[in-house]
């Protein structure tokens, strides 16, 4: 298949594609590398896949801003050195002139769209930036697939969608109508048209909610990437809501693994729906539509404290502990429940959360000396 991943400079992007290649598909990776943190990580990602500038160093930056965190990026096509069948462009998703263009030179057969202005905290000072990218930009990656005969759509929404809800395990069939994040309103809004691009015009949209992922190469404004460096150098780390946090650490490949069985299994209309069904609908299907919404996340619930506790005995290093309030828009625990992917899918994520945080801990290690 011929492939659009969005976001192959970002963590859970970077995997992805290289899997998607090692298993023999083309893929077209799009990414626009702002510096919400730091470029040079998204640099290193792209030279381990083999997309660099003729002179063998990373893409350069471009040299406009748009604003502190978002750079103009328009690119030509890259060809990887590494892969036959990878190429990347460096482009912003809200560019709807490019992005559309994009989609009808290469007329992609499915398209999975990880690319997004992520982060909770950021966006109570940058609401714009996620109006601009999650938003703006969704309904260019739609607008491309409906007009372009694009066979499935996939892409990433987020375990924020649930915000505050208390029943546990977090389940796809629950409500999720009180976001308490513009980020968690902005993935919410996703679903909503993807929904409305499935049901007009046809087009078959999976939405997964991701779980803390975690793993190589990881972001440095997560939790493991943030802890782990301040234990290693010896630095106070900082701990929320007095340690009293749960959540569902997923590793990696774990993820990408569901990704890839969910690309390769577009949705139907839920034509089997009872009355009953249909007096109670589950938000996660349609009777007049190829929608689905997924859980993506390992299930098993690990205290954070239980979590800072495997990155000490990986480094070998003690933590210091600074206990702090619970911060605005964070929520207190997730738990997925990821029956219909398991059902449906095969999914079965295995690594234990020991063995996700050793691997990372030797890549750090290594990645930065």
């Amino acid at each position: 298949m011929k492939i659009l991943v969005t976001g192959t400079a970002g963590f859970i992007g970077f995997h992805l594609a290289q899997r998607l290649l090692e298993r023999g598909d083309e893929v077209v990776g799009l990414d626009n590398i702002n510096n919400y943190y730091d470029v040079n990580l998204k640099y290193a990602r792209l030279t381990k896949t083999g997309i660099q500038s003729e002179n063998g160093q990373p893409i350069p930056p471009s040299a406009g801003q748009k604003n502190q965190y978002r750079e103009i990026a328009y690119g030509e096509m890259m060809q990887s050195s590494s892969f036959a069948d990878y190429r990347f462009i460096r482009l912003n998703l809200e560019d709807r002139e490019n992005v559309l263009k994009l989609f009808n030179d290469e007329k992609f057969d499915k398209v999975c769209h990880l690319a997004a202005q992520a982060g909770v905290r950021y966006s109570l000072e940058n609401p714009f930036t996620y109006i601009e990218s999650n938003i703006v930009g969704f309904v260019n990656i739609l607008e491309g697939c409906r007009h372009n005969g694009v066979k499935h759509l996939a892409y990433a929404s987020s375990s924020s969608v649930y915000g505050n809800n208390t029943k546990m395990p977090l389940s796809t069939s629950d409500s999720v109508d009180h976001p308490i994040s513009l980020y968690a309103a902005s993935k919410k809004s996703n679903e909503l048209m993807a929904h409305t691009y499935s049901h007009l015009f046809g087009i078959p949209t999976t939405g997964l909610r991701f779980f803390t992922v975690y793993g190589p190469w990881g972001r440095p404004d997560m939790a493991l990437f943030m802890f782990a460096k301040a234990i290693l150098e010896g630095k106070p780390i900082q701990v929320f809501n007095n340690g009293n946090m749960v959540r569902d650490f997923t590793y990696v490949d774990d993820i990408v693994e569901g990704v890839i069985r969910v690309i390769d299994s577009p949705p139907s209309k839920s034509e089997n729906l009872t009355t009953s069904d249909n007096d109670h609908p589950d938000p996660s299907i349609s009777p007049t539509a190829p929608y689905k919404v997924y859980n993506i996340g390992n299930s098993n619930p690990v205290k954070l404290l239980d979590f800072i506790d495997a990155i000490e005995k990986n480094t070998g290093n003690q933590a210091i502990k600074q206990m702090m309030p619970i911060q605005p828009g964070d929520v207190q625990m997730t738990f997925a429940d990821v029956h219909d992917l398991v059902e449906n899918l095969g999914y079965r994520p295995n690594t234990p959360i020991f063995d996700g945080v050793r691997n990372f801990v030797k890549w750090y290690r290594g990645y930065y000396g």
